[in-house]
């Protein structure tokens, strides 16, 4: 069965479309690049790379079509709390509009599978406590209110037309597989406390307990929604994380622990758009997919380390 990945040649995206080649499937990978590097696909040379935008219906219905796409994993779009807050309507457009190109080609074309990464980004600030599902969804920021809008969407599309989706809402993400997959998003945490340590400088971060899950246990997550999806299972929402809460200052930790550096932060007080306290319950995951993440906080700090170091100029 042939996969449309799209964003695929993006620090998430990268890893799911490693995990889903080394499984055999095979995978045409779309992306803008305005974020994304081809460069993290080397290696995979029966992977094609088409450059383009989800929005270009006429674009995405030929890859469909010529690569005989039976499913599409999405991976596409914006994800930046604190950018979409100060410019919103970029991350509604490519979010959004892009979602609503995507299904109405994959309609046109009978494209039946459909897995959208999402966020846990719509739960808001549930505070403390098991955060399953069924919790109510309260985003804070545009970027969640337009990851619970494409939930919505893809939802009405599934009842309408037929189409078995999997929704995975995704805890944050750290980690590299890989040296060559690392995350160099300026707005993640382990980004911005390397670029510290490398300046010297204290690293400015506000205090806050999140589920920090490896890039490769997302991928397989990613892997094994596919797989329930050609087994014939309808589709559903999944929360992907580790279900184990770590505060920014255990993040420190670990930090120094691995680079030996001096990790005391600058503190300062959180944005609007950030939540206090979001770890979701991941066992409807493990019931649903067989799959739960098998590695811990000192893994994700260990592998994103490396690939950092292996990103930085000599």
């Amino acid at each position: 069965m042939s996969w449309l990945v799209t964003g695929g040649a993006g620090y998430v995206g990268a890893h799911v479309v490693h995990a889903l080649a080394a499984t055999g499937a095979q995978v045409v990978v779309l992306d803008d690049l305005s974020t994304g590097d081809a460069g993290r696909l080397d290696g995979l040379p029966a992977v094609p790379v088409v450059a383009g935008s989800v929005r270009d219906r006429g674009l995405v219905r030929r890859v469909l079509r010529e690569h005989a796409v039976q499913g599409v994993v999405h991976l596409a779009g914006r994800a930046d709390d604190a950018e979409s807050g100060a410019d919103p309507l970029p991350t509604w457009t490519e979010n959004v509009e892009g979602l609503v190109a995507l299904l109405e080609s994959c309609r046109a074309k009978g494209v039946g599978r459909f897995v959208l990464s999402g966020s846990t980004a719509v739960y808001g600030d549930p505070g403390p406590g098991p955060l399953t599902e069924d919790a109510p969804l309260r985003p804070l920021s545009p970027y969640g209110r337009t990851a619970l809008a494409g939930e919505w969407l893809l939802r009405d599309c599934a009842a309408a037309y037929g189409l078995a989706a999997v929704t995975l809402r995704c805890a944050d993400v750290g980690g590299a597989a890989d040296p060559r997959l690392g995350d160099t998003r300026p707005s993640g945490l382990l980004p911005r406390v390397f670029a510290a340590l490398d300046a010297g400088t204290a690293p400015v971060v506000a205090e806050a307990v999140r589920d920090l899950v490896h890039a490769a246990d997302v991928a397989d997550a990613h892997v094994a929604a596919v797989r329930a999806l050609e087994a014939g299972a309808p589709g559903g929402v999944l929360n992907v994380g580790t279900g184990r809460g770590s505060s920014v200052s255990d993040v420190l930790r670990v930090v120094a622990e691995v680079t030996g550096g001096d990790t005391t932060p600058e503190p300062v007080d959180r944005r609007p758009e950030e939540p206090a306290h979001v770890v979701p319950d991941v066992g409807r995951a493990g019931r649903e997919l067989g799959w739960r993440a098998r590695r811990d906080l000192h893994d994700v700090v260990t592998s994103a380390w490396t690939a950092w170091r292996h990103s930085q100029p000599l």
